[in-house]
Order: C-alpha cells, then structure tokens, then sequence
C-alpha cells in the first residue's frame, strides 16, 4: 500500500513540474501542427486503464453480490477502467476512416511532417501530464491500448491482462527499450518488459526509467 502512495506522489510532482517546464515548448508545438496540416492540434481517443478489481483482489476475496450490470462492464472493456487519453495529433485528420484502427509503420503516409518529429522526440506524449494528474495513468508504467487491441490481444498473448494490474504510464520499460508497436512481434516483446517492470517495480526502478526517458526525448531513439 505505501508503495502505491510513494508512486502517487511522484505522479503528482512530476506530472506538475513537466507540464510547468514544457509549457513554452508545448505552445510553440500547437502552433506548427495548426500551421503543418488541417484538423485540430489535439485528439482524445478511448483506452484501456488500470483493472483495479484485479488489484484488489490481491487484499480482499470478491463479493458475490456483484451485479450483472457491473459484470458485463467488465467484459466490455476487458477487465480494465476505460478513459480518454490525450496527445497531439500526429497524423492527417481522421487518419484511421478507411483503414481502421492499425499499428503505425515506419514510413506511414498517414504522418505529417511535424508529427514525425513529436513521435520521433514523443513531445505527442506530453498531453497526457494531464491524464496523470487525473489519476488515468501514471508517469512510468505499461503503455495503455486501445479496447479492440486489448480484446484481441488478450486471446494471443498469454498473461496479456496482467498489463492491467497497475496504471498505465506515459513511458515505460517498454518504451525506453523499444520503439512504437510496428507489428506483432514487437507487441510481445513489450508485453514481457511490461510484465518484467511489474514483476520487479520500485520507486527507483521508476526514477531510472524517467531518466532513461529523458535521454530518448533527447535524442529521438526508437521512435518513429
């Protein structure tokens, strides 16, 4: 449980500070994509968060007088809390209207100029000190996916849900030692540093990959 409030806390300051110390940088952001292509300088779009009845499991049995209702909640957003997440817009307008939702790839039409250099520097990211400060997500934790991929792949990739016992985070293990998902092989290779980060968390563990954060923003690493 202390553990858990330690990583809130640090949620809170850090996510305070960054929007604080970006903020310049973030106007100027919204500026160039307003000026790059059409569509708005922001997007929302629903993801899959933390299942905190799996939490809590860890502590209390379940009560069996949980409702139908709440039960086919659960199945509906498989096993985990859904939210709005909240990034800058990196690709054209309505980018996924005749393709659908699909991982993004390396030379993607659907990317604009600027965009390519918010997901190559992740400046798309920083939006989400918002949703960090709401309590949707954490700084440091498994990246949160969007409900179809979660339903699909939690039938192809085995302990896939147990993703969903801690808050998502705006980076990651995953994140620091891989780039943006490109196909299903490099899925499964963050589901298991995903898995490995919550197998093995701590405050420190957190504070390193902040900083290892850091040098990939700096430097564009493993990004698109």
């Amino acid at each position: 449980m202390g553990g858990r409030f330690c990583k809130r806390g640090l949620d809170i300051l850090g996510a305070s500070v960054g929007i604080l110390l970006s903020l310049p940088i973030l106007i100027v952001v919204a500026i160039l994509i307003k000026f790059d292509s059409r569509g708005p300088v922001f997007y929302t779009q629903l993801r899959v968060g933390e299942n905190r009845r799996r939490r809590n499991r860890r502590y209390h049995q379940r009560s069996d007088s949980v409702d139908h209702r709440s039960r086919e909640r659960r199945r509906d957003n498989n096993m985990g809390r859904l939210f709005k997440v909240i990034k800058f817009r990196t690709m054209v307008n309505d980018a996924e209207k005749k393709c659908g939702p699909v991982w993004a790839t390396k030379n993607d039409s659907r990317i604009t100029r600027i965009g390519r250099f918010l997901r190559r520097t992740r400046l798309d990211e920083f939006p989400q000190f918002i949703n960090v400060l709401k309590g949707d997500m954490s700084l440091v934790g498994p990246r949160p996916e969007r409900p179809n991929f979660v339903a699909d792949l939690s039938t192809r990739i085995n302990n896939y849900t147990d993703r969903l016992d801690v808050k998502p985070g705006l980076t990651g293990l995953a994140q620091v030692e891989t780039g943006y998902d490109s196909d299903f092989d490099s899925v499964i290779k963050k589901v298991d540093l995903d898995l490995e980060y919550i197998r093995t968390w701590s405050l420190w563990a957190d504070i390193k990959i902040l900083m290892r954060t850091v040098i990939v923003v700096i430097t564009g690493r493993g990004a698109y």
